[in-house]
Formats: C-alpha cells, sequence, structure tokens
C-alpha cells in the first residue's frame, strides 16, 4: 500500500507560469492582459522518494474591454471534460468564456483537480476512468437515435445533425475527452477546496457549474456562501441521492443499485443542515408517490419535516435546463429537494424562452450564443448589471 507522507504545506498559489505574482494583501486578482492563466491550491508531497504536486488547479481567463459587471463569472466543467468545454465549440466557434467576456464579464474557466491541465496522476488520485463514444452518442450528442429517455427525440441543436462518429464535430468532441478520477467522492474532495482557493484569490464571484460540476457549487456555496453571489447550476448532477439508468421503452429507467450516489442528497460531502445530521443516515429518504409528469422520474426526497439548508439558502441559485437533455427527467427533482430544505432555486427551462432542441452539452451545440445571453439574462436581473466592478 502506497504510504504517502506530507513534505510541505506550501500552498502552490501560482504553480507555473501565471499572470505576474501578487501578495494577498494586493485585494482580489484582476486581470490587466485579455486572457492568461494561473494556478491556485495545492501542496508538495513525496512517495517513495519523489516530491511532486497534489491537489493545484488549473484557471483560465478571459477579460473583458470594460468590466461592466459587478462580479466575475468562474466556469466549472462536468465528468471526463476540462475547461475548453467553455473556450470554444467542437465546429471552430467562439465559446461561453469569450460569449460572457463580450457582455462585460471577468471569465475564469477551470480544469478540475486531477484533470486536464491541473495534472492527472493515479498514484496520486487513485484509479482513473473513461467515457466511451457510445455513453456519449446515447445519451449527450446522439440522443434522437437511440431515444432512451421521452425527450430525447427533442434534440436537434448538435453541429451537422445527431453527434453520432463520423459526425465532424462529434469527433472533435470526443478527442476532447480526458480521463478523470474514478472515485466521485475523492473529486469533490479536491475540486471544493480549490474552487474556494480560487474564490478566496479572484473575491466574490458567479460560480456557473455543468453537469457532475453542480455537486461542487452546492458544496462551495454551503461553506462559502459569503464567496458565491449566485450558482448558475447547468443542469446539475442528479437526481437527488440515487443514480438512474436509462432504457428505453415503457419503464425507461431503473434506479442503479441500493447505495446512494449522493448520500446527502446533492452531494457526497457534507452540509450544512438543519437540524444538524452526523452523517447521511440521519437523512431519511422516501420516493415520491408520482412523477411530475410521464417524462419526468419519481424524485427521492427527504421524509417530512425536512430538515433546512440554511446557508444555501443565501445564495440565489438557478437550474438550468435544455429541452432535449435527459437532465430534463430529473432536474425537477434538484430543485424540489432544494425548495423543500428551504433553498429554493429559480428555474432556466430553455424551451419556455423560446430556445429548442438542445441536449447536456448546449454550451458546444447551435445555438450555444443563444443560451448564453439566457443565462446573462437571469443573471443581470438577480444579480444586477452595469455597475463596473471596483
Amino acid at each position: 500500500m502506497l504510504k504517502i507522507a506530507v513534505a510541505g504545506a506550501l500552498a502552490l498559489l501560482c504553480f507555473g507560469a501565471a499572470q505576474g505574482a501578487r501578495s494577498e494583501e494586493a485585494g482580489p486578482f484582476k486581470p490587466t492582459r485579455p486572457a492568461g492563466y494561473f494556478f491556485v491550491g495545492g501542496r508538495y508531497e513525496t512517495a517513495n522518494n519523489r516530491t511532486t504536486a497534489h491537489g493545484q488547479m488549473f484557471v483560465a481567463y478571459r477579460a473583458p474591454e470594460r468590466a461592466t459587471q459587478p462580479y466575475p463569472v468562474v466556469m466549472v466543467h462536468g465528468t471526463a471534460q476540462t475547461g475548453t468545454n467553455f473556450l470554444g465549440t467542437p465546429d471552430g466557434r467562439s465559446g461561453w468564456a469569450d460569449r460572457f467576456a463580450a457582455k462585460g464579464f471577468a471569465v475564469y474557466v477551470v480544469d478540475q483537480v486531477g484533470r486536464g491541465r491541473s495534472g492527472g496522476d493515479a498514484e496520486t488520485y487513485g484509479p482513473y476512468a473513461r467515457l466511451p463514444a457510445e455513453d456519449l452518442e446515447t445519451v449527450f450528442t446522439g440522443q434522437e437515435r437511440s431515444g432512451l429517455y421521452p425527450q430525447a427525440k427533442l434534440h436537434t441543436q448538435w453541429p451537422g445533425g445527431p453527434g453520432l462518429r463520423g459526425n465532424a464535430a462529434f469527433d472533435a468532441f470526443y478527442r476532447s475527452q480526458v480521463p478523470y478520477i474514478a472515485s466521485a467522492l475523492k473529486s469533490e474532495e479536491l475540486v471544493d477546496p480549490a474552487l474556494i482557493a480560487l474564490l478566496e484569490k479572484i473575491g466574490p464571484a458567479i460560480v456557473l457549474t455543468h453537469s457532475q460540476a453542480g455537486v461542487f457549487g452546492w458544496a462551495v456555496a454551503d461553506q462559502r456562501p459569503d464567496l458565491v453571489k449566485a450558482h448558475v447550476a447547468v443542469e446539475p448532477n442528479g437526481p437527488t441521492f440515487f443514480d438512474v439508468r436509462f432504457k428505453g421503452g415503457t419503464d425507461w429507467y431503473e434506479r442503479v443499485g441500493d447505495a446512494r450516489a449522493r448520500p446527502y442528497g446533492i452531494t457526497r460531502v457534507p452540509l450544512h443542515f438543519e437540524p444538524p445530521v452526523s452523517g447521511p443516515t440521519d437523512l431519511t429518504v422516501v420516493q415520491a408517490e408520482r412523477a411530475a409528469g410521464p417524462d419526468k422520474i419519481r424524485c427521492w426526497l427527504q421524509a417530512e419535516p425536512a430538515r433546512a439548508l440554511p446557508n444555501l439558502a443565501k445564495v440565489p441559485a438557478v437550474i438550468v435546463t435544455a429541452e432535449a437533455s435527459f437532465r430534463a427527467t430529473m432536474d425537477d427533482c434538484t430543485a424540489a429537494f432544494l425548495t423543500q430544505a428551504g433553498a429554493k432555486p429559480d428555474r432556466l427551462a430553455l424551451a419556455e424562452h423560446g430556445i429548442h432542441g438542445n441536449g447536456h452539452m448546449m454550451m458546444l451545440e447551435s445555438n450555444s450564443d443563444q443560451v448564453a445571453d439566457a443565462i446573462v439574462g437571469w443573471i443581470e436581473g438577480r444579480i444586477g448589471a452595469g455597475d463596473p466592478r471596483p
């Protein structure tokens, strides 16, 4: 068994090339050029007489010509992805980072700890996994062909038609997939503190998470509500408590196993419940008697009286849901769980705003700018706009 000894607790706040040194006393980091990068978090660890960095996170930034929005946006990608999801599209268009910068936001795009440019190391982080092309084709990008869940037939926005092998945009997208830490709990334990380190560096910000990264957004908002001005949860990891598998047909989904995939409902790490819990078994889980509709799953929620999440109640949040995504079957459950806990989120169902045909990877699809603009509209309406950042 590998024994790891901590050789130093030196923070690697700028481990590698960065945009100039600065002291923490100088105030929040502000970009002084249009684009750049730095690293946050991390420490040195020694194993088998080898010293390496552990826990650092890569952060790219895009600066607007003039910061007209009061808070920056931090973008966090999901499983098997990197920050490239937000830097451009697989058919060569500008990504959400540039779109948000054009709207006056300073934008910070991360690669999760242990992933992509943050550096992956199985000796340090444990086993890694990969997503096969078939998983992406059937649920993420070409679901209209597989039809495993009711909304799949509505998918029209992947560039060049259904996102299958041989579609140029799909091929480019699949080549961007990277190995990821197999333990979802380990990822939360690593990414949550790195995101907090980023927010401590740049100041309070709007955290925009996608898919798997939703768990990080809820946890960081719970731990540091003072640093999260809003959480934009783009189709967050779910449903609540358990995972499901899509299989098509009349009974088109099933629960995966008896163990709770997210023991605290929306995260694997503890949240600040009121009354407090000593562990996840203090949360009694019940399944709703019926689904909200024939194209929704039956939600798993807390038994009443439900415990509250007072810290999350302090942070404005919105759940963004695409019309043709598999998450359209379950985002209602995440919203119901939060509402039950006194942290009711806003909902941004794209179809209700005239934005149709999107799947889970909406930031890469043909109408990605339209989706981004809808999110910016929510931010400006909920948080405010037009006041330059001091």
